[in-house]
Order: structure tokens, then C-alpha cells, then sequence
């Protein structure tokens, strides 16, 4: 890993004030050290140097040697030495040894904080920090679906809006279910039907595994429940079918279809109700996510997620492609477009 040093903090670090001249010298030692644990924990040290560093360490031979043998590279007349390491360590996509909390460049630089390996010399020690973790720009996911469901929309298709996040629980999707299709409105857990859903046993089956077509049943069942919910929803759905299909003496049962929903809540639920006849079996549509390179690495390793999310709330059988591209014109974490193709088999 490239690690930008910044040389003046790192030399400054720990000196004291002569006590007659009150004036603090910066130790090449210490920017030494700091170099050679770089260089020990597999690091490649990039050295950088303001302009008055040269004439205020206190080996100033050894340092311009360190100069002359590219060991240490003086920051460019003319330029101001935080802004010059900031644009340095962003376009070799590295990180910043400094204690300095660049403050004044905040707004221009978003994630400092995750490029910045704070340090510490501790008994002789130079010990350095973790970065601290990239900020998320709160409900991105959240936002990216919901614009896409927009866009589903617009174009005429109808998108499942509900988020009112029930308790989850087998017997209550059942319930749920149950009342839903029956159009009850009364969501009291039924003593008996508690009864009936406790004696099934187990059936480790989830969608096709519980009948064999999807032609074969009246209506299809999306359980959306949050990814942390999700194995033990796909545990419990065989049995809310075989529950449902009892219940309401239907000739077949319905197919359960488990999906990551990014909209619930952990240790909630939503239900999606579909007749067999009206589900889609491709997604008409398939996202294209254009992300800041901030975000690309979660965005992208949730892209299973946002196309379950879009599946379980268009009624699509299958999931759309989800293609997460990062882009170099979008700077600030939380900065994304999107689009939509036409879909359906390639």
C-alpha cells in the first residue's frame, strides 16, 4: 500500500521547545522511523516535504542527502504543502501518515478521515493507527431503490409500497398471509391456527420445492424481510405455505418466495401477495448504478440486494441486472445515477 508521509508533521512529532530560545526543532530521527516501520509492515513510503523543513531539521546534511537519493521529495514552489499531499495521496490512491486532521480542506476532500493513519511513539515505539472507516451516506441503498422503483413506475408498471414492518415470525407471515388473501382485517394470532402451523413439521422448501410450477397455484407469496432474517424465513417457508393451504382449503399451495428486502427493518416482515397469472417472469427492466468511488465497494457488494429489493417489490419471478460502474465526475460519498434498460433474456 502507498502510504503519502507527511513529512513535516511526522518530524515536528514529540519536540519540545529549547528552553532558551523557545523555538522547536523538527528531528530527522523520527521521520526515519517512521519510514522504516512503513517499509517493515510492507508499506511503500512516499515522502513529502514542505519548504522550510530543509533548513529547520536538525540534520539538515543527512536530510538533503535523503533529497538528493529520492528518498524525500520537496513539495513544489508555489504550492501549499496539505493541499499538495491531499491531491497526491488521491490520484495514487493512497493513504496519509499525518496527525494533522486537515481540517480546512474537509469540504473538498470528503473521506480524510479513511485515507488518514494517525501515529504515536509509545516507549521508543512508532506505532501506527487504523484509519477510520469510510463514511456512508445514511439510507443509500434505500435511496437507490427507491429511485429505481420510481423509474418502474413512471414507465407503468406497479411497484408494492408498503413498510409497515411487522414483527416477523413463521406463524406471522401465515397469519398475515391467511388474512390477506381471505381479506380479513383482523391480524390477531388465530389459538388454533397457531395449533395447526406448530404441528407441521419443518419443511426446509422455498419456492419451487413447494410445488413444482408456478402455473400449478393460485397466487404467489414474496416474504420480504430484511437479509439478516433471511435463513430463517427460507426455513420457515415451507411450512407458511403448507399452513396457508390448509387453512383455506386451496388445491394447491402457494409458492413461498423468500426475498432480501432492503426496505425492512431487522426482525420485521412485509408481504407481497401476486396471482400466479400476473407475476412477471423476467424483470422488464434491468439498473445500471453509476456510483462515486467512495461508495462503489458497498454499493457494489450490495447489488444482490437492491435487484432482490426490485424483484420482490415489482412481482418479478427473476431478478433484474444490477451493474454497479464507478464514475471519477461524481467526488462526494452519496452522489450516484441511475438508469434502466430493457430486460428479460439475453
Amino acid at each position: 500500500m502507498k502510504v503519502i508521509v507527511d513529512g513535516s508533521n511526522v518530524a515536528y512529532y514529540g519536540q519540545q521547545p529549547n528552553e532558551e530560545t523557545g523555538k522547536i526543532t523538527p528531528s530527522l530521527k523520527t521521520l526515519k522511523v517512521a519510514i522504516s516501520t512503513l517499509e517493515r509492515l510492507g508499506h511503500e513510503p512516499i515522502v513529502l516535504a514542505d519548504a522550510p523543513l530543509r533548513h529547520e531539521i536538525d540534520d539538515k546534511d543527512s536530510f538533503n542527502e535523503m533529497i538528493k537519493n529520492n528518498e524525500v521529495f520537496p513539495v513544489p514552489a508555489g504550492t501549499i504543502a496539505d493541499h499538495y499531499i491531499l491531491n497526491l495521496a488521491y490520484e495514487k490512491d493512497a493513504k496519509i501518515l499525518s496527525n494533522d486532521f486537515f481540517r480546512d480542506y474537509q469540504d473538498e476532500f470528503q473521506d480524510i478521515p479513511s485515507r488518514r493513519l494517525p501515529y504515536r511513539v509509545k516507549n521508543g515505539r512508532f506505532q501506527i493507527g487504523k484509519p477510520a472507516p469510510p463514511k456512508k451516506v445514511k439510507n443509500i441503498l434505500q435511496k437507490i431503490c427507491s429511485k429505481s422503483l420510481n423509474e418502474f413506475e413512471r414507465r407503468g408498471f406497479d411497484v408494492y409500497k408498503s413498510k409497515k414492518n411487522r414483527k416477523f415470525s413463521g406463524l406471522a407471515v401465515a397469519q398475515e398471509a391467511i388474512s390477506r388473501v381471505s381479506n380479513e382485517e383482523d391480524n390477531a394470532i388465530d389459538s388454533k391456527l397457531e395449533n395447526v402451523f406448530l404441528k407441521i413439521p419443518i419443511l426446509n422448501k422455498m419456492v419451487g420445492f413447494v410445488d413444482d410450477d408456478i402455473e400449478d397455484c393460485d397466487f404467489l407469496i414474496f416474504v420480504l424481510v430484511n437479509p439478516k432474517d433471511y435463513k430463517e424465513a427460507v426455513r420457515n417457508a415451507g411450512t407458511i405455505a403448507v399452513t396457508v393451504r390448509n387453512k383455506l382449503n386451496l388445491d394447491h399451495s402457494p409458492l413461498v418466495a423468500v426475498r432480501n428486502d432492503l426496505f425492512t427493518r431487522p426482525g420485521t416482515f412485509e408481504l407481497n401477495i401476486i396471482y400466479s397469472d400476473e407475476v412477471l417472469e423476467e424483470s422488464p427492466y434491468n439498473l445500471n448504478i453509476i456510483i462515486n468511488d467512495s461508495d462503489y465497494s458497498f454499493i457494489k457488494h450490495n447489488s444482490r440486494n437492491i435487484a432482490s429489493t426490485l424483484a420482490s417489490r415489482l412481482g418479478t419471478w427473476k431478478f433484474p441486472i444490477v451493474s454497479v460502474k464507478p464514475s471519477m465526475l461524481m467526488e462526494k460519498p452519496g452522489q450516484f445515477e441511475i438508469s434502466i434498460e430493457r430486460g428479460g433474456k439475453r
